[in-house]
């Protein structure tokens, strides 16, 4: 679910208005600015500057893919020849010294007038072919279709891969290993063309509404991240693919008014919480026969998933990852592509739920693989024989592993990401992979702050972000591992500087005690005329589900700008993460949530609220209002409904209701099945406690929502009319989870907001009596 996730991964887009972010580093000049308020601040921020004027748009580069081991990489960047053009332009990692590989005059169609837009790119391994995509349309969330183009890099000859096909109509196309050929997906189906262009053959014909081959559904596409869904093996004779067959789902509809006089249904096929799911198996078909051969999972295949599948270092096994539905235990199964025979050789089980596994790597020719688990409480790094039996801590300690950056086997180290001191810090780190295990610490000692690497193969060099939560990201180039900056990628200087013109006021971190030994991680930002003598009004920012943090020291420019905003009109913004939170804290910490989302959750932020109000005597007791998008919206119903004496406003947007309305992977990894936690499902529910509603409350929900359903919105609207209580509601038209499409619709729901805050919240207090 989310939309933390939204705001939570690095935003790709395309060279022109949809460069791609690179990592990002802090450099010199914003290390050294403070997060207090800078000199010459004049310029007071406005909904029209952050939504309409957009002044403090971050800089953003097109995608850096490094060449070879890493030693070089390729950008894409402006052509000074070519009107419209892009050339691709190689540089040397250690030097910056530049040459340019393609030319936008290559990239010119027969018979067009002006060079492709490349919004990605990849090279063969063999160096001869670039494959250029372009022409992006969204398919669901994200523009996964679009045209393909193959420049022959000694020929010169471009030519568009799938001729036949329909405009934007192809996936996820990829050069096989040996480079002889290319795949794509095209309507549910995977087909293969030869990078001469003499042959194209369909590997899959069954294909339909019905039955999707090479893609994930709807829900595996949200929850598991299932997108590309189907693998070259190395020697590049076969393909693995997913496939899911979606008879029996049941079929959500939202309705289109705005662009006829009559209205027209949209069908989606969206297993709820308990519902029916697909039926998910996985095969390996041969490119000279075209025949499929089933891996033969045990069990029902509507019962269990397969999150993760890939080549086991081998071209005639597939490693598997099959998890059940309650997602406690995690098989991983090896299967032979030639009968489809399985073997499990491990099993991880926890007694609430498993993340799946990103970082399976083979290491010493096949023999061992490398596994996340929380199997000791603490997220670690694991080597594991081929066979199960042997198993070896890589990276002991009381500290979790956020996540795996690279794993260098030829010079045998893992490097990842943790922050052992710092909930809302990220950090990179080394550990070795043979031999004892210990944690070597590569980034520079420094202010707390949140780092993002992108490592080249070799583990020599990076692209490396550092940001604070009131300082925007700038990028580096760094060599590992001693960490040394070579050159500034993005500074984002305007911004900075955009920034120091603005009053702003201070802006801390700090941990807030709960009672019971509990202490949670917030954040406060306060005006910039900030007087402890006075009472001020405070908003809080809320989400705290299992799918994110917002405790943490991370630049995000639309939600900080607001709340710099909010600030210097003389209100208070804080978050707290309350337990169940994705922090880094220990297994314990991150499933103490399970069964009860929505109750612990939205006591934790009570608790909270009134320890600091308590604990920090300008914190008007009678001015509290939460505001959140998606889990946070769902926060803070049950934050008004719920405990109506301390929250006096609530803004909730694209929110779930009734956890029933969500989808099956989401939520029952998280609250087990409806029918086995019934009460669980009913308690967490914001709309079983609507009766308790005494403050005012704006409800905000776009009509295309396909994500968390406007139906949500409807049935609480429903429910509160019943009950006879008052509130806002304002809906988007053919908006979508993000409400950001069409044209002004940002600037409108921030100002929406912004007016409701000021008539519903003033920041002056109410006179006494």
């Amino acid at each position: 679910m989310l939309m933390n996730r939204i705001f939570s991964h690095a935003v790709k887009t395309s060279v022109t208005s949809r460069a791609w972010q690179v990592s990002l580093l802090l450099c010199l000049a914003v290390a050294s600015a403070s997060q207090a308020q800078v000199a010459d601040v004049s310029t007071p921020l406005n909904i029209d500057r952050i939504f309409h004027n957009k002044e403090f748009e971050l800089d953003e580069r097109v995608p850096s893919k490094w060449l070879g081991s890493g030693d070089q990489y390729t950008t894409v960047e402006i052509s000074e020849l070519v009107p419209e053009g892009f050339d691709v332009v190689q540089h040397d990692s250690a030097t910056g010294k530049q040459t340019t590989l393609v030319s936008a005059k290559r990239l010119v169609p027969q018979g067009a007038d002006k060079p492709l837009e490349i919004e990605d790119y990849a090279w063969s391994d063999d160096g001869q072919f670039m494959l250029i995509n372009t022409n992006r349309v969204k398919f669901r969330r994200r523009e996964s279709l679009g045209d393909y183009w193959l420049l022959n890099l000694k020929s010169w000859d471009l030519r568009q891969v799938g001729p036949d096909a329909k405009p934007s109509s192809l996936m996820y196309a990829k050069f096989s290993p040996d480079s002889q050929h290319i795949a794509y997906m095209v309507d549910n189906n995977i087909y293969v063309e030869s990078t001469d262009g003499r042959s194209t053959k369909a590997l899959t014909e069954d294909g339909s509404e019905r039955i999707v081959n090479g893609t994930g559904d709807w829900v595996n596409e949200e929850e598991f991240d299932l997108r590309d869904g189907f693998k070259w093996s190395p020697d590049s004779k076969r393909i693995c693919y997913w496939q899911f067959d979606t008879e029996g789902v049941g079929t959500f509809y939202m309705i289109k008014n705005t662009d006829d006089v009559y209205s027209r249904p949209i069908p989606l096929q969206y297993p709820k919480a308990g519902t029916t799911n697909s039926a998910t198996r996985v095969g390996t078909v041969e490119l000279e026969t075209a025949q499929t051969v089933w891996i033969q999972l045990e069990g029902d295949p509507r019962q269990n998933y397969v999150p993760r599948m890939s080549w086991a270092k081998s071209s005639e096994q597939v490693v598997i990852q099959y998890v059940n539905r309650l997602q406690n235990s995690n098989r991983v199964v090896l299967a032979n592509v030639n009968d489809g025979s399985v073997q499990v050789i491990f099993t991880d089980e926890d007694e609430a739920w498993l993340d799946v596994n990103d970082d399976l790597k083979w290491l010493d020719g096949g023999r061992y693989f490398t596994w996340l688990s929380e199997r000791d409480g603490w997220r670690h790094l694991y080597r594991i024989s081929r066979d199960g039996k042997d198993i070896k801590l890589l990276t002991p300690g009381e500290f979790d592993i956020i996540g795996i950056e690279n794993i260098d086997t030829d010079n045998g180290w893992v490097y990842y990401i943790a922050s052992p001191d710092d909930n809302a810090a990220r950090y990179l780190f080394r550990s070795p992979l043979q031999g004892d295990p210990r944690a070597e610490r590569l980034t520079p000692i420094g202010k707390s702050s949140l780092h993002e690497y992108e490592i080249s193969p070799n583990s020599q060099w990076a692209f490396h972000t550092a940001s604070t939560l009131t300082e925007p990201p700038v990028i580096d180039l760094v060599s590992l591992p001693d960490h040394t900056p070579q050159r500034v990628v993005v500074d984002n200087q305007k911004v900075v500087n955009l920034l120091r013109a603005t009053p702003r006021g201070e802006t801390e971190f700090f941990q807030i005690a709960i009672g019971d030994g509990v202490e949670l991680d917030g954040w406060m930002m306060k005006p910039p005329d900030f007087d402890p003598k006075l009472k001020y009004p405070l908003i809080m920012y809320v989400y705290s589900e299992p799918a994110g943090q917002t405790v943490i020291n991370r630049y995000r420019t639309d939600r900080h700008l607001w709340h710099t905003m909010l600030t210097q009109r003389g209100y208070i913004v804080a978050s707290v993460d309350s337990r169940g939170t994705p922090a880094p804290r220990g297994r314990a910490w991150r499933k103490s949530i399970y069964r009860q989302i929505g109750i612990q959750a939205s006591a934790d932020q009570a608790k909270a609220v009134l320890a600091l109000v308590e604990e920090r005597p300008y914190l008007d007791r009678d001015r509290i209002a939460s505001w959140g998008w998606s889990g946070g919206g769902q926060m803070t119903l049950n934050a008004l409904f719920r405990y109506p004496d301390i929250y006096r406003v609530g803004i909730a947007i694209a929110f779930v209701s009734d956890q029933r309305l969500y989808d099956t992977i989401y939520q029952e990894r998280f609250m087990g099945l409806p029918a086995e936690n019934s009460e669980g499902y009913t308690q967490g529910s914001p709309i079983t406690h609507a009766d308790g509603l005494e403050g005012d409350l704006l409800l905000i929900h776009g009509t295309a929502d396909d994500n968390v359903h406007y139906q949500s919105s409807e049935q609480l609207v429903d429910k509160l009319i019943e009950l006879n209580k008052k509130f806002s509601f304002m809906m988007y038209p053919d908006r979508s989870h993000s409400i950001n499409e069409k044209e002004n619709t940002k600037r409108h729901l921030y100002g929406l907001m912004t007016d409701f805050l000021h008539e519903k919240l003033p920041v002056k207090a109410d006179p006494e009596p």
